[in-house]
C-alpha cells in the first residue's frame, strides 16, 4: 500500500494509464487522471474512471492543472516535451511510469525483454515456453495486459514475463527485472529521440538496478556497458556465445539442445528468438530437455512474416509489424524465394539508404506507399520502384508483377500510424486485399 492517502496524477486515458489510474485508486490513493484529448472516446473512458471515484480532466484543463501531487504516473506513449507533461514538470512532482507503478506492487520476480525487434515473439515464445514445463507465469508490460492490471494475480505466479519498450523504461527508478534481455538494437523512434544513442541509453536503463544475483541475457553482438548480472549470450552468427546455431540445431556452451527444423518459427531472427527464451529457462533452472519439448507447437504472432496464402504460385506473406529497417532485413533474409518487396509508411526521422543495397541484392521490384514512398523510391533508386496511393493499389500491383516462384514481401520497414491505427489494422488489410485477389 505504498500509495494509500497520497494525491497522484496518471497522465494519458489509454489502457496503461486506465490501469495505473486503478490500481492507484485500489491501493487507496487519491487519483486524477488527465488526458490532452477531449473527444467522445475519450469522454466515455473518463465517465467511467469517474464512475469508479477518479476524478478525470480533459483538454485545456488537462494541460493547465495547477493542484499539486504527491507523485505522477506518465503513459509510456506520451512524449515528455508536450504541455500535458511539461506542466507537472514545472510543479517538481515525482514522475514514474506504468511499468515502475506495477512492479512496486509484484510480489513475483519478473523477466523483462527489450530489443527493437522480436519482444513480442520472445516474450510470447518464454511464456509458452515455461508454461509448458510448468512454470507459473503470464505476459503483460508492452504486450497484451498492462502490468498494473496482471499485477493482481503475481501473488500467484512464479514469474512475470515482461514486453519493455524504450518508452516504458524512461520513467522507471527501482524496476530490477530478475532476468533482463538485450535481443538488438537498430535505429527506431527518432520522431522521439535526438539520435540513437539517446534510444539506446533508454533501453539500457533494464539493467539498471540489476546485481550479480541477477541475469542479463544478451546479443553476443551487442556492445553493451559492463553489467553488474551475471550474463548469458547468444548469437545465430557468432561462434563464441553461450547459445550458438551451427547446422540449424542451437547448441549451449557446445552441446545441442534444440534442432530449429522441429519448430514452427525459422529463420535466423527466430533462432535468436529460441535462444533468448531457453538463456531465460536457463536462469530460471529449467531443463533443457523440457523447454525443447515445449516450444514445438508454439506459432509466431500475426504480422511478423507471416504466411498468407499461395496463389498461382506466388506466395504471400504478411510482415506489418516490421515497423524498422532492421525488421524489414530479417524478413528479406529470411526468405528463400524471389523476391517483390512492398514497403513505406509512415516517417519516423530516418532514411532508407541504409538498407538500398540488401533491396538491390535480393528484390526484383518495390512497390512504395505512405509518407515515405517518394524518399524510397529515391534511395532504392538501383532497384524498380513503383509507388501506390493505398494498400489495395499495392498489392493489386504486386499481382501483376509478380511471377511463379516468386514470393510478395509485405514488409513496410517503418510505422503505420499515417495511413493506419497500427501495423495490426495496416497487416490485416494486407491479409485482406490478398485474400481478395481472384
Amino acid at each position: 500500500m505504498i500509495y494509500s492517502g497520497k494525491n497522484a496524477i496518471v497522465l494519458g486515458l489509454g489502457h496503461s494509464g486506465e490501469a495505473a489510474a486503478t490500481l492507484l485508486k485500489e491501493e487507496g490513493a487519491t487519483v486524477v487522471a488527465a488526458d490532452s484529448a477531449d473527444n467522445a472516446a475519450v469522454r466515455e473512458k473518463a465517465a467511467q474512471l469517474e464512475a469508479a471515484g477518479i476524478r478525470v480532466l480533459l483538454g485545456p484543463a488537462a494541460e493547465s492543472d495547477p493542484a499539486p501531487y504527491d507523485v505522477c504516473v506518465l503513459s509510456p506513449g506520451i512524449d515528455p516535451i508536450v504541455p500535458l507533461v511539461q506542466n507537472v514538470i514545472r510543479k517538481e512532482i515525482p514522475i514514474i511510469g506504468e511499468l515502475e507503478l506495477a512492479f512496486q506492487e509484484c510480489s513475483c520476480p519478473c523477466v523483462a525483454i527489450t530489443g527493437t525487434n522480436g519482444k513480442t515473439t520472445t516474450t510470447e515464445l518464454t511464456t509458452a515456453m515455461l508454461q509448458g514445463c510448468g512454470v507459473r507465469t503470464m505476459s503483460s508490460g508492452n504486450i497484451g495486459l498492462p502490468f498494473a492490471t496482471a499485477v493482481r494475480q503475481s501473488h500467484e505466479l512464479d514469474v512475470m514475463v515482461l514486453e519493455t519498450s524504450s518508452f516504458q523504461l524512461e520513467t522507471i527508478r527501482h524496476f530490477r527485472p530478475h532476468v533482463a534481455v538485450w535481443l538488438n538494437l537498430s535505429p527506431n523512434h527518432l520522431d522521439r529521440y535526438r539520435d540513437v544513442e539517446e534510444y539506446r541509453t533508454a533501453k539500457l536503463r533494464i539493467f539498471e538496478e540489476q546485481t550479480a544475483e541477477d541475469f542479463a541475457v544478451v546479443n553476443a553482438l551487442s556492445p553493451l556497458p559492463p553489467l553488474a548480472a551475471r550474463q548469458l549470450t547468444f548469437s545465430a552468427s557468432a561462434g563464441s556465445a553461450d547459445f550458438t546455431l551451427r547446422d540449424g540445431v542451437i547448441h549451449f556452451r557446445g552441446a545441442p539442445v534444440l534442432d530449429q527444423s522441429r519448430t514452427k518459427l525459422h529463420g535466423l531472427h527466430n533462432a535468436e528468438n529460441l535462444m533468448a527464451a531457453f538463456a531465460i529457462g536457463h536462469a530460471l533452472d529449467v531443463e533443457f530437455d523440457l523447454m525443447a519439448a515445449a516450444v514445438l507447437d508454439y506459432t509466431a504472432p500475426a504480422h511478423r512474416c507471416e504466411f498468407v496464402r499461395d496463389l498461382d504460385g506466388v506466395r504471400w506473406v504478411n510482415d506489418s509489424k516490421a515497423t524498422n529497417l532492421d525488421a524489414m532485413e530479417k524478413a528479406i533474409l529470411s526468405q528463400d524465394r524471389p523476391l517483390l518487396l512492398i514497403a513505406g509508411g509512415k516517417d519516423k526521422g530516418f532514411e532508407f539508404d541504409d538498407i538500398a543495397p540488401l533491396v538491390k541484392e535480393h528484390a526484383r521490384s518495390a512497390v512504395l506507399i505512405g509518407e515515405m514512398k517518394d524518399r524510397i523510391a529515391a534511395s532504392w533508386s538501383a532497384t524498380p520502384c513503383r509507388t501506390a496511393a493505398t494498400l489495395d493499389e499495392a498489392v493489386a500491383l504486386a499481382r501483376r508483377a509478380a511471377r511463379p516462384g516468386d514470393v510478395v514481401l509485405f514488409s513496410p520497414g517503418t510505422s503505420s500510424f499515417d495511413m493506419f491505427r497500427n501495423y495490426g489494422e495496416r497487416g490485416n488489410q494486407f491479409k485482406a486485399a490478398v485474400h481478395a485477389l481472384a
